[in-house]
């Protein structure tokens, strides 16, 4: 997927085009978690879709559910996306900073084995 240590770094222009599909791929992980989590409060919880899409959000945002679960479905379901959105959160920073981090990397070894 990235270039070899034996290669040099890509060019900034390729590079920014690699964080633009990276970024694609972050925001199409979390917009498909929110339908998840939508759908979900939706059926469980019977919540409006606006009131759903605002649980969704605090949870993935970190921030925790606005309405209490009421349902015992409802809250295993909130507790499992709890859990999910948790590991979303991480996943789609791991997509952002890769290809930061590995420039960085490559950079230095590759000035260093130079």
């Amino acid at each position: 997927m990235y270039e070899a240590r034996s290669h040099p770094p890509i060019p900034r222009r390729r590079f920014l085009r690699r964080m633009v599909r990276h970024a694609a791929a972050a925001l199409a992980l979390l917009a498909v978690s929110l339908a998840v989590g939508m759908a979900g409060y939706e059926h469980f919880e019977r919540l409006p879709w606006r009131d759903a899409f605002l649980n969704s959000a605090m949870l993935m945002g970190g921030m925790g559910p606005v309405d209490a679960p009421r349902t015992d479905a409802g809250k295993l379901f909130a507790g499992l996306y709890a859990l999910y959105a948790g590991l979303v959160f991480l996943v789609a920073a791991g997509l952002l900073f890769a290809p930061v981090v590995h420039r960085l990397m490559h950079r230095f070894h590759w000035e260093q084995d130079r």
